[in-house]
């Protein structure tokens, strides 16, 4: 009688152990999908395997590993600790530790039989660089072995001539994941974390009332800080103009730049057309964001009036819809230590907060490009009122674990099912 085959371990390669690497970490030994995670460090850490065990299972927003895991009365999960192999087992997962190289072309993913990887370093966000690049780039992945790269940021490419390679496609869950096809696709941006709420908030309006009645768009998001923000004020570096980034972010309000909007129409294309104004503050906080967003629709005359009933109603069927859980709606008063840590929610809206507003929009068709004047002159009123009714929706995200790491796990789980 011949022996099964052995199955083949299941293995995800994680390149970064800041806080998406290491909370990465956490939803994998979770998902218990894969057999062995293998988090490439780049550099040494602490002083011994204990050092590591130790970043990997505190946390000071969403506490220990095992009350993570199991609840607030669960035991420690982090044992078998190998120095000498730089590696441990967490809840029955092993999690073996790489420190050598940072450039992603000299990692040796091959060698740990690894063939797909995230990259949470935010350093290598540009498809169009050869992996040859002497920083280091995204494609350097596939030259150490990995079949497909999935990185945890937007795209950003530094020559502006260049567009998206034809391997490479940005998608959010829920929105257009289907855009992914596994024949030609082997560098995947899961978006960034207000793209990803933003996308959830806006595609059930555009689906309910269709493009051509949405006049235009904007949002700002109130975002908790982030990795990159000092501690206290900084020296900026040379040539760097933005001066506020280098402010203490534990007692301001910061503005600062997303580019949401721009990632925007690479997963919803309507809205390049719509168009969309994105502004971003940070705020003093460790997680846990909003978005503001404010939509201009074309009332129809004959048709039902928007109020705010309808478009709670809109965001509460289709979130009673979603399977996967990825659009909440909530009628409670949140403050956003309330939605930290809510599994794979997108975005919460707080249909309490929605409000509308009805007024004309008075349009002089002399002024207006393109129009003939014999068909001006053939109108009664050159005048012209449009019922324009303004909308303005609240939607929470937890801007690290809740929404965008749960999220992009899942974008890592349906790309290893097609390996």
């Amino acid at each position: 009688m011949q022996n099964s085959p052995q199955k083949k371990k299941r293995k995800l390669g994680i390149n970064g152990f800041g806080r998406i690497g290491k909370l990465t970490v956490w939803d994998h030994v979770q998902r218990k999908y894969f057999d062995e995670l293998i988090v490439n460090i780049g550099r040494e850490a602490g002083t011994s395997i204990e050092d590591l065990a130790h970043y990997v299972e505190r946390d000071s927003t969403y506490g220990m590993l095992h009350g993570f895991l199991y609840g607030h009365q669960a035991k420690p999960v982090v044992s078998d600790l190998d120095h000498t192999n730089g590696c441990m087992t967490i809840d029955g997962i092993r999690v073996s530790f790489l420190r050598s190289f940072r450039n992603p072309a000299e990692i040796g993913w091959a060698e740990n039989d690894v063939r797909l990887v995230v990259d949470t370093t935010g350093q290598f966000l540009d498809p169009t660089l050869s992996s040859t690049h002497p920083k280091g780039a995204v494609r350097g992945h596939l030259d150490s072995g990995a079949e497909k790269v999935i990185v945890s940021a937007p795209f950003k490419i530094m020559d502006k001539g260049e567009g998206i390679p034809d391997d490479a496609v940005t998608t959010v869950m829920g929105i257009n994941s289907h855009d992914y096809d596994p024949r030609h696709h082997k560098i995947v941006s899961n978006a960034s974390c207000t793209t990803t709420c933003l996308a959830h908030m806006i595609k059930p309006i555009l689906n309910f009332f269709g493009p051509k009645k949405m006049l235009s768009a904007s949002m700002a998001t109130v975002h908790a800080a982030t990795g990159s923000q000092m501690v206290l004020d900084r020296l900026p570096k040379a040539g760097k103009n933005d001066l506020r980034k280098n402010r203490s972010i534990m007692n301001n309000i910061i503005l600062t730049t997303t580019g949401a909007a721009k990632a925007l129409s690479l997963v919803i294309p309507e809205m390049e057309q719509i168009g969309i104004i994105a502004e971003s503050v940070r705020i003093p906080t460790s997680t846990g964001s909003l978005i503001i967003l404010v939509i201009n629709l074309q009332e129809e005359i004959s048709g039902k009036p928007i109020r705010k009933k309808m478009i709670n109603q809109i965001y509460r069927q289709v979130a009673s819809d979603d399977s996967n859980g990825y659009l909440h709606y909530t009628d409670k008063q949140n403050v956003s230590g309330d939605i930290i840590g809510i599994p794979k929610a997108a975005a919460i809206i707080e249909g309490h907060e929605t409000h509308t507003r009805t007024a004309e929009v008075t349009i002089d068709m002399e002024h207006v490009p393109g129009i003939d004047k014999d068909i001006i002159f053939s109108l009664k009123n050159d005048i012209i009122r449009i019922p324009v009714t303004q909308v303005v929706v609240y939607g929470w995200y937890d801007n690290e674990m809740g929404s965008y790491v749960h999220m992009l796990g899942d974008r890592v789980v349906s790309i290893a099912d097609n390996l």
